[in-house]
């Protein structure tokens, strides 16, 4: 694991409401005992959660999700404004200069399709700076696929 948890990273290099909300999701992490595995990866019993990542050059700050997320888990239902709010974090390809990924893929969020999503990884969305309603979405992917993780493990 990297040396540096990622509070520390938030501490350095955002401020303001920004830092706020990073802090409270780094300990909504923690409290879900989801924990750091490197640099960028969140993972719980041994499998990623999400990828976080700090921009010192915007003060920014992203989330990946990771997993599947083509459907609603039938032990965790997601209520339809919260699979809205998904939807339109959708991670676009970005025609990465120097990457063999482009062009995008097709992919199922939350049983509606599109078209161009990221194939460089297998993160279907992406939250950057994510605060109130996109928080709380954000929270409830992260939940998600920690019960999904957790019943692979039963």
């Amino acid at each position: 694991m990297n040396d540096k948890r990622i509070e520390d990273t938030f501490n350095e290099i955002l401020t303001g409401d920004v830092l706020k909300d990073a802090l409270g999701f780094a300990r909504f992490l923690s409290a879900n005992e989801i924990i750091q595995a490197d640099r960028h990866s969140m993972h719980y019993n041994g499998k990623c959660v999400c990828y976080i990542d700090v921009f010192g050059d915007t003060q920014s700050w992203t989330v990946w999700t990771a997993g599947y997320y083509g459907k609603e888990f039938k032990d965790f239902p997601i209520s339809e404004p919260t699979k809205e709010i998904a939807r339109t974090h959708a991670n676009k390809c970005g025609n990465c200069d120097g990457m063999d990924c482009s062009p995008g893929i097709t992919r199922i969020i939350f049983e509606k399709e599109f078209t161009n999503i990221c194939n460089g990884a297998d993160v279907d969305m992406v939250f950057e700076n994510p605060s109130g309603e996109d928080m709380e979405c954000l929270k409830k992917l992260v939940e998600m696929r920690k019960t999904i993780i957790a019943k692979e493990h039963e």
